[in-house]
């Protein structure tokens, strides 16, 4: 079940007990170390959002912070801010959307902005709240959770903690375009959920520095003590074998994602391969868009 964010909500038992892989014990105490760090990256951070979001309005028409909702610990729903980098009407005729590499709705400033991964730093805010982590999996939005939890058991896994601005799959693997993607990069977020570390998180957080300047991916990983996977694990668990045929330069839209589940859903009888670190077991699935 999706709950609307609350600072201080309980979690819902009903999301809590599907979860199968124990997350590490190092995600008790990452809260309060991580408000401190958001806290220090804010002071040089303030003033260069400050400069970014003028830029945005004097650029291109609506709101330079872009707000959205996007799914939490335990299911719940938050609004996640994000530096706009798009046309505030983006969405216009398509509905949801993931975005594509050179997406053609991006504006000028904001393909430049984005390139440089500027438009996360209002994240630091949603840190700050308890909603997200600095290191952790991407939050997803709830019109892909819905879909993505259907066709990827142990999906439902990643929201045992708090979403993370960067994360061990963000580095090593590019934004979803299809499935197949969204299933290489649960493998990666299931991994870090289990053996997160304060050095590993550390690691990750001087990574995602040494990438901002687009520093080789794999000179940054190796420099900072970390397992160069230029192209991450394979697909192996994902039951929809004819998804690498989707381009990555068109958008994948909500409803195209659902067209693909139900058809490959359909082609196995209905029956879905467990995901990687997860275990079989009924469909339990409450996750519900808004």
């Amino acid at each position: 079940m999706l709950t609307r964010s609350r600072r201080n909500v309980e979690a819902d038992p009903a999301v809590a007990a599907t979860f199968d892989v124990p997350p590490s014990p190092f995600f008790e105490r990452k809260p309060a170390i991580e408000r401190i760090l958001a806290t220090l990256l804010l002071l040089p951070g303030i003033p260069l959002m400050g400069l970014l979001i003028l830029v945005v309005r004097l650029t291109s028409r609506g709101p330079a912070i872009f707000r959205q909702a996007r799914v939490g610990k335990d299911g719940r729903v938050f609004t996640m801010l994000k530096i706009r980098t798009m046309r505030h009407d983006a969405e216009d005729g398509l509905g949801p959307t993931w975005s594509t590499v050179n997406d053609s709705r991006s504006t000028a400033v904001g393909r430049w902005i984005r390139r440089l991964h500027l438009d996360e730093l209002p994240q630091l805010f949603n840190v700050l709240r308890g909603e997200m982590s600095l290191v952790g999996p991407r939050p997803e939005r709830p019109e892909f959770v819905c879909v993505l939890e259907e066709a990827l058991p142990g999906y439902r896994n990643r929201v045992s903690v708090r979403p993370g601005v960067t994360g061990l799959a963000q580095l090593h693997l590019p934004p979803d375009t299809d499935l197949c993607s969204a299933c290489r990069k649960l493998t990666l977020d299931l991994e870090y959920i289990r053996s997160a570390t304060l050095g590993t998180d550390l690691r990750l957080l001087a990574c995602t520095v040494l990438r901002l300047p687009k520093l080789p991916l794999w000179l940054a990983l190796r420099l900072c003590g970390l397992s160069p996977e230029s192209s991450g694990p394979e697909c192996s668990h994902c039951q929809v074998n004819h998804c690498n045929g989707y381009s990555k330069h068109q958008n994948m839209t909500v409803v195209a994602l659902r067209h693909k589940v139900e058809r490959s859903l359909s082609g196995s009888n209905g029956k879905s391969p467990p995901a990687p670190g997860s275990q079989s077991r009924p469909d339990t699935t409450v996750v519900k868009p808004r």
